[in-house]
């Protein structure tokens, strides 16, 4: 059974507005799965239907097998959120942050292990109005924790989070799939995306334009791969011959240093062997590929702003 699983979602706010448009999307069970788009795209919308905090304007979302308007306690009981537009109420402590999420879910619930986990456990019995950015959004991911959630809801989950925060939370996340959760998490930053998603999805005006592992978009679009190798020595007609392969889009000798671009699916193990075969003698080399932020450039654009 699917985790989520959308078909022909559309949402319309009023007629001038489509911020979502006939979206088909399948999370499989005990997936990491990566939600990314432009701001406007499309992404938190598709989020509060999942949450049934808006209603769809036509198609269906299913989530953990209950339709998430019809039966949307039914899911509520099994998933964890942390949401975009979260908030915390000033006057209660961490603790009773927790006891009411304990409470409303019914289960059994070790609170101070979990604050300990996220990193605020010192700060239980304070009041949430002081707590910083960081703080606020490390409560809120301790309250998605509650009852071990089947399927984790994350929007912009580092949002706030310094740099030890932010691999703290790669590490919950990562902590909580290899318990078999489910985690569907919207971020802007790739470098989280990157390190452990096993698939991407990627939104653009509202409608999907890509669906895959990184390593299958990286091998689905133009960009380039570019190997940095060490030769000892090249001279022009060697370098005439590497940029007749096929597979290179470019190749420039720097020194000792020859950098060459390889087109998006092209075979370095190839194009290394161009090179030798060129009479070049190879002494190292490295692999830069394309990364995230470049993928989805090539997949979005710029000016989102019209739908959330």
């Amino acid at each position: 059974m699917a985790a989520i699983q959308l078909e022909g979602l559309t949402k319309r706010y009023g007629e001038d507005v489509l911020a979502v448009d006939g979206l088909d999307l399948t999370v499989e069970d005990g997936e990491i799965f990566g939600f990314l788009g432009p701001n406007g795209a499309g992404k938190s919308t598709t989020i509060d239907i999942l949450l049934d905090f808006v209603r769809p304007t036509s198609g269906t979302a299913t989530v953990l097998g209950h339709d998430a308007q019809a039966e949307s306690m039914a899911v509520r009981q099994r998933i964890g959120v942390l949401p975009d537009a979260y908030h915390v109420y000033d006057r209660l402590t961490g603790r009773q942050h927790m006891r009411f999420v304990v409470d409303s879910k019914e289960v059994d619930a070790d609170v101070e292990a979990i604050l300990a986990r996220v990193g605020i456990l010192e700060a239980a019995d304070r009041k949430a109005g002081g707590y910083s950015k960081g703080m606020r959004q490390r409560l809120v991911l301790a309250m998605a924790l509650v009852g071990d959630p089947d399927l984790l809801i994350l929007d912009e989950p580092s949002t706030g989070l310094d740099p030890n925060g932010a691999r703290q939370m790669r590490e919950i996340i990562q902590a909580e799939n290899n318990r078999g959760t489910t985690v569907f998490f919207s971020s802007h930053i790739m470098e989280q995306v990157e390190a452990i998603c096993d698939r991407v999805a990627i939104i653009n005006r509202g409608q999907l334009v890509a669906v895959d592992s990184i390593d299958g978009l990286r091998g689905s679009t133009p960009t380039t791969t570019t190997l940095t190798i060490d030769v000892t020595s090249a001279d022009e007609t060697a370098l005439a011959a590497v940029r007749d392969h096929p597979d290179v889009a470019s190749a420039t000798l720097d020194g000792r240093g020859l950098r060459v671009s390889v087109v998006g699916g092209g075979s370095k193990f190839e194009v290394l062997q161009a090179v030798d075969g060129a009479g070049i003698e190879i002494r190292d080399f490295a692999v830069d590929e394309s990364s995230l932020e470049d993928l989805f450039v090539e997949y979005t654009t710029e000016d989102q702003e019209v739908a959330r």
